[in-house]
């Protein structure tokens, strides 16, 4: 098996609050939609985000629960703190809350947290080392 992640896909509890969130609020793009059912954005060059609605998700893959701090977060990588800046700003106009305020870093960076309509935590993040180098575009 190759070293690669091909597709993140969220189970929400409303596809439509969703889609409002990231097209109207955060400005992205779908790449495919089926209404009412999925919203798919293509994030990376072979990497796409399915926010897949959770009554059609359970006849795939059976019953989600909810409640509480999913055990996951995503991350939105930029070049400069002022970046993390602009980002969690955006995020909370589009509707998201700020989990945690961009902060440095122990780890040498600066980032902070929002949480999107169904509390899928998202860190933006400036990571000066070589790693951060890797996931910027």
């Amino acid at each position: 098996m190759d070293q690669r992640l091909s597709f993140v896909t969220l189970v929400v509890a409303d596809v439509g609050v969703s889609r409002r969130f990231y097209v109207d609020g955060l400005g992205w793009s779908p790449a495919f939609e089926a209404p009412g059912e999925v919203v798919m954005f293509q994030v990376g060059a072979h990497v796409v985000l399915s926010l897949w609605d959770a009554t059609a998700a359970a006849g795939e893959i059976g019953s989600v629960t909810r409640g509480g701090t999913p055990p996951l977060t995503l991350a939105h990588n930029v070049a400069t703190r002022e970046e993390v800046d602009s980002v969690l700003d955006d995020a909370r106009r589009a509707g998201a809350s700020v989990v945690s305020p961009a902060v440095e870093r122990d780890w040498g960076g600066y980032s902070g947290y929002f949480a999107d309509p169904d509390g899928f935590r998202w860190e933006v993040a400036y990571n000066p080392g070589p790693i951060g180098q890797i996931v910027l575009p």
